[in-house]
């Protein structure tokens, strides 16, 4: 994903993080200065989805619009000798990976807590 927070405040003529910030008061939403600017400098690890749906309110915008897919660069590399990595017999499918679910240490049922 391509965070384009400073875009979306471009295109509604919103140059400074603090006119953000009074964007953003307007609609309710009171974000401090330095999480305004954290947003405004570069893309979030993480934002919250209410949180993103006040600032889609502040700047009159649509999810889609300060949060852009980006195409997945392509994982899978084809060797050009014409070898395989050991464990590659199979073709994977094109795409993200899912996550496996850890297993447990004990191989019994869970313990119940003391009395």
């Amino acid at each position: 994903m391509k965070w384009n927070l400073r875009m979306v405040a471009a295109q509604r003529d919103l140059w400074r993080p603090t006119e953000v910030l009074a964007a953003f008061q307007q609609v309710g939403f009171n974000p401090s200065l330095s999480k305004v600017a954290a947003l405004w400098g570069g893309a979030p690890v993480t934002v919250r989805l209410d949180d993103l749906d006040k600032i889609c309110t502040a700047l009159n915008c649509t999810v889609a619009d300060p949060l852009q897919a980006e195409p997945l660069a392509d994982t899978q590399a084809v060797p050009e000798s014409g070898q395989q990595a050991v464990g590659a017999e199979t073709q994977l499918q094109a795409g993200p990976l899912r996550p496996v679910p850890r297993t447990r240490r004990g191989s019994g049922p869970r313990s119940l807590p003391p009395s």
